[in-house]
């Protein structure tokens, strides 16, 4: 019956009843792709400068390419580098206040943050940013704010990927990752094995929540539209993400660094372990000295939403101060999910230290002399699973 069926539509007219729904139909606007695309490649060329020679290619092609002969100049064993990342629910904020430019710079600083830890210099940077509608306007400045971090950074935005996703996200939400890759040389790579017991920790300074603890930061903090500091809330918290990338890399050539860190989700317990070398028989632990810097406002004030307290403005801040120097528990909880103030981690030899703080406050990054670090053994193993690498507030 079904043969029957079909020999009486022409292949004419089972086409017309095939294509009576089209992509547009169905969610998806190829041309405000094609307009978020030519609104691209402006924003990558701004990018490109610093390789420009390097690169092979431009935005359109169905991969980037990137030439190692001049970044690998002079190594002996140039060896890629590579990290991937994203915002997190931070993106829900900018949705909220409508405001899309920030969030790139997010993007790209939980990347090249996380390769500079290996000593690494970023040379190219990829986005993959997926939506349930596509708003060509919105898209760009989301571009935008990933070819600020990219010049900051020092690497081109080589290119991205773009997906419109009806019914799978809704109208009106973006996420965006990151994909960045550097280079160095492999007798110059930092991976923590020349980390000495006595070594000083220095900490630099952060911009505030930079992009983690943000599905918490929404749940203890309802109203976005709060004051903090003479704006309102949503707009403090959206402060992106300090980029570490040059002053590091200049402090570098200056004085040797044995280890390094980028403080972000899990905050102090989670990442100053990982700068420890993890194929050594020696095991270090962190000890912190507390009070060493300056917390920002914004984590009192989260602490004191936390702790459920029905406040706002300088007696939250206030309020949160004082919890924090005397519910342990809190204390702790705040120093598992946030950088507390503190965005990177060098350790380096104490010797070092006053000429590398004068270094980076030239360049604008404050630094401390936050701690110090010690020998442990398997008894001190109870976090994080990892046998004597264990930080300690003393």
């Amino acid at each position: 019956m079904g043969a029957v069926w079909l020999k009486q539509f022409s292949l004419r007219s089972i086409s017309a009843i095939l294509f009576k729904m089209d992509y547009k139909d169905a969610g998806v606007d190829i041309n405000e792709g094609y307009r978020a695309v030519e609104k691209y490649r402006d924003l990558a060329a701004e990018t490109r400068d610093r390789w420009g020679a390097s690169i092979l290619n431009g935005i359109g092609s169905f991969a980037g390419m990137f030439s190692l002969k001049d970044a690998a100049k002079g190594m002996e064993e140039p060896v890629l580098v590579s990290g991937t990342d994203g915002v997190g629910t931070k993106l829900e904020l900018a949705r909220i206040v409508k405001k899309y430019d920030t969030v790139g710079i997010d993007c790209v600083a939980m990347c090249v943050n996380d390769i500079l830890c290996h000593g690494a210099r970023p040379l190219f940077f990829l986005d993959y940013l997926a939506c349930g509608k596509l708003d060509a306007n919105i898209a760009s400045e989301l571009v935008s704010g990933i070819a600020a971090g990219c010049k900051e950074a020092g690497c081109a935005l080589l290119g991205g990927e773009t997906a419109e996703m009806p019914g799978f996200y809704s109208e009106g939400s973006y996420e965006i990752a990151g994909f960045a890759a550097g280079i160095a040389d492999r007798k110059n790579i930092i991976d923590g094995r020349n980390i000495r017991k006595g070594d000083a920790l220095l900490g630099i300074g952060s911009s505030g929540a930079h992009s983690n603890g943000f599905s918490l930061i929404r749940k203890v903090f309802p109203d976005m539209t709060e004051d903090h500091n003479e704006k309102p809330l949503a707009l403090a918290l959206l402060e992106p993400t300090r980029i570490y990338v040059q002053p590091v890399l200049g402090l570098m050539e200056t004085i040797p660094v044995h280890g390094m860190a980028h403080i972000t989700g899990g905050g102090f317990y989670e990442n100053i372990p990982r700068m420890f070398f993890s194929g050594g028989n020696e095991h270090y632990n962190a000890l912190i000295y507390q009070n060493s810097w300056p917390i920002p406002s914004i984590f009192k004030r989260i602490a004191a939403a936390c702790a459920g307290l029905n406040t706002s403005g300088t007696e939250a801040e206030q309020a949160g101060e004082q919890l924090l120097k005397t519910d342990l528990s809190l204390r702790s909880q705040m120093f598992a999910t946030f950088n507390m103030g503190i965005g990177f981690g060098l350790a380096l030899d104490k010797e070092y230290v006053k000429k590398a703080k004068a270094y980076l406050e030239q360049y604008g990054f404050s630094a401390w002399e936050i701690g110090v670090i010690n020998t442990g053994d398997d008894s001190d193993n109870t976090l994080n699973g990892s046998a004597g690498q264990m930080v300690h507030f003393i």
